[in-house]
């Protein structure tokens, strides 16, 4: 079994909501706001509010990787994944700043007696440079395909289908880089491929 972050997103094809897909970008601004009230100046902004520094001192001096931080940095990437999910035209449904099981992010157990490499978080940001490359590749070939998916549901109400794998694979490939270079929870090295 991987011992990598699984990402599930229940999408919806058919019979999608052409108004609020039209107006998509507007309707998330709640949201987004919402999201960015996590990230605070000084703070590692790229990281979206998620607590990186505590996890690293945490790791490298206890060798333990505190609950409560694993709550809160779950809680808000399963929130940006929602987020993500209706951008991206994903789903209708408005993303909930509650857990919601269609779109859900699954940490590996590091509670169960697993122990995580002390000193591999410090390199971990290093080593994740060629995920990074690969995932800006992913991201551009994403907002594309969301913009031709954005005019096929405006008109036809359907989401096509050979763009929900690589618009699905590219949110679940960033958070399994988050998991690895920013999350901190899994020493497992992600794969460069799409998740399909």
């Amino acid at each position: 079994m991987s011992n990598q972050v699984e990402t599930i997103i229940d999408f919806q094809l058919e019979g999608r909501d052409k108004i609020t897909v039209f107006w998509r970008l507007i309707l998330a601004v709640p949201v987004v706001i919402f999201v960015a009230s996590f990230t605070q100046m000084g703070h590692l902004g790229w990281s979206t509010g998620i607590l990186v520094i505590p996890v690293l001192l945490a790791l490298l001096f206890r060798g333990v990787y505190p609950s409560y931080l694993l709550n809160f940095n779950h809680a808000v990437v399963e929130l940006n994944t929602r987020l993500l999910a209706y951008v991206f035209l994903l789903t209708d449904d408005f993303p909930s700043i509650e857990r919601n099981p269609k779109v859900a992010v699954l940490i590996p157990g590091i509670d169960s007696g697993k122990k995580l490499n002390r000193w591999l978080p410090l390199v971990k940001w290093l080593l994740a440079i060629p995920l990074y490359i690969v995932g800006i590749f992913y991201s551009i070939v994403a907002v594309i395909y969301t913009l031709i998916a954005w005019i096929h549901i405006w008109s036809t109400g359907k989401y096509p289908e050979w763009a929900l794998t690589w618009v699905v694979g590219t949110i679940k490939f960033w958070n399994r880089v988050y998991g690895y270079a920013i999350l901190l929870v899994t020493d497992e090295y992600p794969s460069l491929l799409l998740d399909r």
